[in-house]
């Protein structure tokens, strides 16, 4: 126990100090995380917290009790760990200076200019962090990009791309901030202070090697739903195949459409193909005048029934050969999709996804959205699996 209410999940690893919270008391939060911060000289604190939290709060309180100088927090869906799900409380980790350095920058009001307000602070931000960092060596390890976006804003593509713009040479994953399944409000804090309807991007160097991953469970079926009513801003759907939406999608399952919920949008996904490949585009809800979705969606794009496999399974599979290309996992920062957690749920999956979790000792959260690369994602698992010093490497195509 790293103090009153907490789990150390550190498990002896160099470089990152991990733990998770069980309460939901601001104060007492802040204290485990100056427990485990204690004696030890750190580059970043990320805390992944329940909306339950007043975020403000929150903030001050880290950035009072604790001596790190980039704090980067995130309102959830619900929290994951080597104990599986959790409800409540936050996940904490610490990066040791000693084998990190890191900087972080905001993009305020997201919705209005992101993509060029968003590559300007990303140049920026980059031109400053590559002077900080000259003299490192990366060791198997280099830099890395974390994207935390409110997923409330429906502007992740938008904000990918901008930072894309400037950072294609560098490996970025992140997820969209949420508030459980409400809906309502989801918040980032940066240095204590708060914003919603931001992103907030850290660039992080690593001594460590590290790779990134995406992992998927779905596969295409013949079904096809051509969107033929839209209002992109909203990410609402009016029409498919020339019917109301919600009618259409529940027809072609045999379902009833009074009867559509976030399980069945969890067992029945659909996916779009971009260049050779698959990609989710998950519904969020039913509305009086369609379906909403979690990514951008547009009039005239073909939308592709998909089914579920084993979702542990794959995980495994993917985590297993990141294992083997970094010669060992030592930490995985995760970003697990709402919706996986919804079916992993409904399938009464979760005593074998906890076993994935702590084998490869996971620690991250429930998201709105999944970042990767130049992609907003969505009923996906991404994240960044970090080795062990000394490591050998296998050449690896992500």
């Amino acid at each position: 126990m790293t103090a009153k209410g907490a789990t150390d999940l550190s498990r002896g690893q160099y470089g990152v100090r991990t733990a998770m919270y069980h309460g939901g008391d601001a104060a007492e939060l802040a204290a485990c995380a100056a427990a485990l911060a204690e004696g030890g000289e750190h580059a970043l604190l990320l805390v992944f917290f329940d909306p339950g939290f007043d975020a403000a709060d929150l903030g001050t309180r880290l950035k009072l009790q604790l001596d790190v100088p980039w704090q980067i927090c995130c309102s959830t869906a619900g929290g994951l760990s080597p104990l599986g799900y959790v409800e409540g409380g936050a996940a904490i980790l610490l990066f040791e200076a000693e084998a990190f350095a890191a900087m972080g920058a905001v993009v305020p009001h997201v919705a209005d200019g992101a993509l060029e307000a968003g590559a300007e602070i990303a140049r920026e931000l980059r031109a400053r962090f590559d002077r900080e960092t000259a003299g490192r060596s990366a060791h198997g390890g280099g830099p890395l990009a974390l994207c935390l976006v409110d997923g409330l804003s429906n502007q992740e593509e938008t904000v990918v791309a901008a930072f894309d713009a400037v950072l294609s040479d560098i490996p970025l994953v992140g997820g969209s901030a949420g508030d459980r399944s409400a809906f309502r409000a989801a918040s980032l804090v940066l240095d204590g202070r708060v914003h919603r309807n931001a992103a907030i991007l850290c660039l992080l160097w690593s001594d460590l090697p590290f790779r990134i991953f995406k992992s998927d469970h779905f596969e295409p079926t013949r079904t096809r739903l051509v969107v033929t009513g839209c209002d992109p801003d909203r990410r609402l759907v009016t029409g498919l195949n020339g019917a109301p939406a919600a009618e259409e999608y529940a027809t072609v399952l045999g379902l009833d459409p009074l009867g559509l919920d976030r399980f069945s949008f969890a067992a029945y996904p659909v996916v779009v193909r971009i260049g050779g490949e698959h990609y989710c585009r998950s519904i969020r809800s039913v509305e009086a005048e369609g379906l909403t979705f979690f990514c951008a969606v547009e009039e005239g794009i073909v939308l592709t029934l998909a089914r579920s496999r084993d979702m542990v399974g794959a995980l495994r599979e993917t985590l297993s050969a990141v294992s083997r290309d970094l010669g060992g996992i030592a930490l995985v920062l995760g970003f697990d999709c709402i919706l996986r957690r919804v079916e992993a749920e409904q399938r009464q999956l979760g005593r074998r996804l906890a076993e994935v979790f702590d084998e490869f000792n996971v620690i991250g959260f429930t998201s709105y959205g999944e970042q990767y690369r130049a992609m907003h994602l969505n009923q996906t698992f991404t994240g960044v699996a970090f080795g062990r010093p000394g490591a050998a490497l296998r050449e690896a195509a992500e």
